[in-house]
């Protein structure tokens, strides 16, 4: 699996987002709300210290989506960063276990169809769950445990998350076969909600948000007469 873990060449990336001509644009701020120090990149970049950034507050990606890392070279936490605009640490995860982000690289997109296997044991095998151009806030709600132990990504680009929600860390499934939960960077088979990464080649509303419940309804008139 270290090919699923390394850096897409630029052939491959370039088709990935509608050929050679795709550019790749994402701005980095020592500080919340774009401020201090910048860093523009476009394309991967294996240690933002050496660019002088030895810390990120905010991030506006401009164009095609992008994972960021904890640690140099790709390792650590992933945070997975799509078209828009990342004002503070909150605005890109919620797990905050950690305030580090020192290596970033373009995601690769393989289609606009998303299609993805997930299972119960590694290798394959136990029961399975097949994902078609949807996103699950809740395995669990869909019949499926949390225990995730390896999964193919037929086609499409996606993001795990530990818990319900789209919360806790996070995990990037770019297409190919992983056959253990390491080979996605996760530490124990843990996977309770996923979606698809959106770019906007066909995606035009840009970066996913996480949907804000409504508040709570007014009363109805129902209750109101009940009430009087």
């Amino acid at each position: 699996m270290s090919d699923q873990q390394g850096v897409p060449d630029q052939q491959v990336a370039g088709k990935s987002q509608g050929g050679a001509g795709a550019v790749y644009k994402a701005s980095l701020f020592e500080f919340e709300n774009f401020r201090g120090k910048k860093v523009e990149l476009s394309a991967e970049c294996k240690d933002l210290i050496e660019k002088n950034l030895e810390k990120v507050g905010s991030i506006i990606v401009e164009s095609c989506p992008w994972v960021a890392f904890e640690q140099k070279g790709f390792l650590g936490e992933q945070f997975v960063l799509e078209k828009g605009e990342y004002p503070r640490w909150s605005s890109w995860t919620n797990s905050q276990s950690s305030y580090c982000l020192l290596s970033m690289r373009p995601l690769r997109v393989d289609s606009a169809d998303h299609k993805l296997h997930l299972f119960e044991n590694c290798s394959f095998a136990g029961r399975k769950m097949e994902i078609v151009d949807d996103d699950i806030p809740s395995l669990w709600v869909h019949g499926f445990q949390d225990h995730v132990a390896s999964a193919k990504a037929v086609n499409g680009t996606w993001v795990g998350y530990m818990y319900p929600g789209y919360r806790g860390y996070q995990f990037v499934f770019e297409h190919g076969e992983y056959k253990h939960w390491n080979d996605w960077g996760a530490t124990e088979p843990q996977l309770q909600s996923i979606r698809r990464v959106r770019d906007m080649q066909w995606h035009k509303r840009g970066c996913f948000t996480v949907p804000v419940p409504d508040p709570d309804p007014a009363p109805s008139a129902l209750h109101l007469l009940r009430g009087a």
